[in-house]
């Protein structure tokens, strides 16, 4: 939409307010609303004035003003609001030099798509998450000084097979067996239904919907590939929409990759693939229906995989699902149809239009407009240096010995871990000025101080368990 179009939306639509949203460095909406009344054609020229100073990951009070510019072509009715609501996805500006502020996720997402064309070597990039979740019934926690715990509970959970329910009718999911099975055991289909139907009214197409692995309603809703930084906009409204419906049927959502032990964690797959003039450039005749060039990506992603994970895998919980010996995509290797390496080649069709890859080992956690630029430019430097990805491992990685799997690297271990390897690696993100060594740094300063210490320092009801008698 141009802004006259979304002024005459509006007013199609009898919309009373415009509510603005924004990302913080981290990865989160934010967001402030003015009235219809006020609301007029300019503001997407001279933007809205704001405080940025509160904001996670932002320069400090004494560089606090900033503007938001509403991008007219995100223009849609907010499906939650009473109030009929005309919603804004906006770009953060810098008050002076009415330059993109270069820690705004979603500036850094838009010079990315910048950078492919600049380079001639595609015009677009498709991306296709596939973001697990878990809906819960009840979720508790609490820390201080002396005490810690976190409970979370689903009528679904195995756990409650014994509970007196009054009645308890049974259909309990078992640990790792949740995968499609139909209602009554699968408790939260029309949930799901009405989160897609939500979904399809803000644009997102949604292909497929069903209950996942793990016990305790974990689901996962798929939507259709879409262009760098519109399919990071779905993933937005997707996070948004999931969350304030299973709210709606007294239930509350989570993209945490582990919120339970001993059952499978939330991943986002990522679905990756590279257009030129309305053709596909990742089929061809080489390994999986591959071209060379697609080989090439799937290299430097797997060269800078260690890296990535500090964007892909951006929390401490992300290393309680990456770990070694479990059915997890550690393993940096790629193969077709081969779902225990962390880069797999989809083989459902042969048609050159459905060739792509996936990345496993990104978890929903990730802000989709970073992780989504990040690997975008990781694909780039394998094609521009010709970085051979090896030979594929046709196996399942799972089943190997120690031995056998010595030669092939592994994701990190621990946020930090991953935080290091980006320190080490990251100039292949500021090709074309995409991130900054600003942008790098804050990442890492905020990831160490404000989640890995506040974690690494506190004992666990765990240590308790093991410990406390020594």
């Amino acid at each position: 939409m141009t802004p006259k179009e979304v002024m005459a939306f509006a007013k199609e639509h009898n919309a009373q307010s415009v509510d603005f949203k924004f990302m913080d460095f981290i990865g989160t909406w934010q967001h402030f609303t003015i009235p219809m009344s006020v609301f007029e054609e300019d503001v997407f020229e001279e933007g809205l004035g704001f405080d940025g100073s509160s904001i996670r990951g932002w320069k400090s009070i004494h560089e606090s003003d900033m503007i938001l510019l509403p991008d007219p072509s995100t223009a849609v009715i907010d499906p939650f609001m009473e109030t009929p609501t005309l919603s804004l996805i906006c770009n953060v500006f810098d008050p002076i030099t009415r330059q993109p502020y270069e820690r705004d996720p979603r500036n850094i997402a838009t010079k990315a798509e910048e950078y492919l064309k600049s380079t001639g070597i595609a015009d677009v990039a498709y991306f296709g998450p596939e973001a697990e979740f878990f809906v819960f019934d009840d979720v508790r926690y609490d820390l201080g000084s002396n005490h810690s715990f976190y409970f979370v509970d689903s009528i679904e959970g195995i756990w409650n097979s014994g509970r007196e329910e009054v009645p308890n009718l049974g259909y309990k999911v078992r640990h790792k067996e949740g995968y499609f099975p139909v209602p009554p055991t699968d408790s939260q289909q029309e949930l799901r239904e009405e989160m897609v139907r939500k979904m399809e009214v803000v644009g997102i197409q949604v292909e497929r919907q069903h209950h996942e692995v793990a016990t305790a309603g974990q689901a996962e809703i798929d939507f259709k590939f879409d262009s760098l930084l519109r399919c990071a906009d779905k993933l937005m409204w997707f996070k948004y929409i999931v969350k304030n419906v299973a709210l709606r049927f007294g239930k509350t959502a989570t993209f945490m990759p582990k919120p339970l032990y001993g059952d499978n964690g939330s991943g986002m797959h990522i679905h990756i693939s590279l257009w030129k003039k309305g053709k596909p450039l990742f089929a061809g005749d080489e390994y999986g229906g591959l071209s060379k060039l697609a080989l090439y990506f799937i290299g430097g992603i797997l060269k800078h995989a260690r890296a990535l994970c500090a964007i892909t895998n951006p929390t401490t919980n992300s290393y309680r699902r990456l770990v070694p010996g479990f059915e997890a995509p550690v393993n940096l290797a790629y193969s077709s149809r081969n779902r225990s390496a962390a880069i797999r080649i989809p083989m459902y069709s042969p048609s050159p239009k459905a060739k792509r890859i996936e990345f496993r080992t990104p978890d929903p956690s990730c802000n989709g407009y970073l992780a989504f630029a990040a690997l975008l430019m990781a694909g780039l430097d394998g094609i521009e240096n010709k970085i051979d990805p090896g030979q594929p491992l046709d196996k399942d990685i799972y089943s190997l010995s120690p031995e056998e799997l010595k030669n092939v690297p592994s994701a990190p271990g621990s946020l930090k871990e991953a935080l290091k390897a980006l320190e080490e690696d990251h100039d292949f993100l500021l090709k074309g000025g995409v991130f900054t060594e600003d942008v790098v740094e804050a990442w890492i300063s905020y990831k160490i101080e404000k989640e890995f210490n506040p974690v690494n320092l506190r004992p666990t009801p765990m240590e308790f368990f093991l410990y406390y008698d020594i």
